[in-house]
């Protein structure tokens, strides 16, 4: 993780020290773009945490920057690297159940279509970004839904959420240096605040009785259905195999990576241990549910990943 991101993490996690007054939250850097690094991150936390309650898959990028890498780093990051960590962490998961998985996911997955033959091609240029975006929140969406059939009965739940474009820094993170003091004067119009954005994840991770709904899709503090590519089983399933190939897994147990997890790249994004998702993004105005969460009830350590590029809808 590069310098700059690993003092924001720190700096995070001394703002929920002071504000919350648990010194329990802590900073655990992870770059997703590396699956040696997935890797390191999850021995160090199998190692150091008693207990894992609710994960939350709260990192994505929308551009792959300057960085160009030979396989599909907007796929690596926002799925093959969180798909990767789930495996790894899932024996704490299972001994902490009831216990739940949270994947970030975004409206954008409406557009998004599988082509499994590339799936891991690179990516050039902003038109095959929006494309490759697209496809990764598909994914997103297809492996909550795997992953909940996968788990039924093990006591571990599974929910896709929507939180959809914040207002923050990283929604300009890729815009034009002359164009930004035209769009935050927009953002603050358009865009939701970070709390609001991390509503939808917070019901999903927080919320008593969905429990039924493992597996399904939430905006809003909602389900939501999804068009039929988002809910295709054997397209989920197709995915769950060509990923565990990709994130370098044997049939039915870890394997060796591949070569590409020993990579090194900026694809970075970090942990922190608090129940609180950072930055997550959202699309249209929020509605308290009927029965929010309610956030004093919670006593365990949370593991949450902070998001360093904005999400599109």
């Amino acid at each position: 993780m590069e310098g700059h991101g690993r003092e924001r993490g720190e700096a995070a996690a001394f703002d929920l020290r002071q504000e919350s007054g648990n010194n329990e939250v802590i900073f655990m850097a992870l770059d997703l773009a590396s699956l040696a690094s997935v890797r390191a991150f999850a021995t160090a936390f199998l190692s150091s945490e008693p207990r894992l309650d609710i994960l939350i898959h709260n990192a994505g990028i929308s551009s792959c920057g300057r960085t160009r890498e030979a396989f599909n780093l907007l796929l690596r990051v926002n799925h093959i690297g969180p798909f990767l960590l789930t495996h790894l962490l899932l024996p704490c998961l299972k001994a902490c159940a009831p216990s739940r998985v949270v994947v970030v996911a975004s409206a954008a997955h409406c557009r998004g279509r599988l082509d499994f033959k590339r799936l891991d091609r690179p990516v050039v240029g902003w038109r095959q970004e929006l494309r490759a975006y697209a496809d990764t929140k598909l994914a997103n969406v297809l492996f909550a839904r795997e992953l909940a059939n996968q788990l039924e009965g093990t006591g571990i739940t599974c929910y896709a959420a929507h939180p959809g474009p914040v207002n923050s820094e990283l929604f300009l993170r890729h815009v034009p240096g002359w164009l930004r003091p035209l769009l935050r004067p927009l953002a603050w119009l358009v865009l939701r605040a970070p709390k609001g954005g991390a509503q939808t994840p917070l019901y999903c991770a927080l919320q008593e009785g969905i429990e039924p709904l493992s597996g399904r899709y939430f905006a809003n503090c909602h389900v939501e259905e999804v068009p039929p590519a988002a809910r295709d089983d054997r397209a989920a399933h197709r995915l769950w195999e060509a990923s565990k190939r990709l994130a370098g897994l044997g049939p039915g147990e870890d394997a060796e990576p591949d070569e590409d997890s020993q990579s090194e790249d900026s694809g970075a994004l970090s942990s922190l241990s608090t129940p609180h998702p950072e930055e997550p993004t959202v699309s249209q105005p929020y509605p308290s549910p009927q029965s929010s969460p309610d956030l004093s009830k919670v006593t365990h350590r949370i593991q949450a990943k902070v998001e360093p590029e904005t999400q599109l809808s």
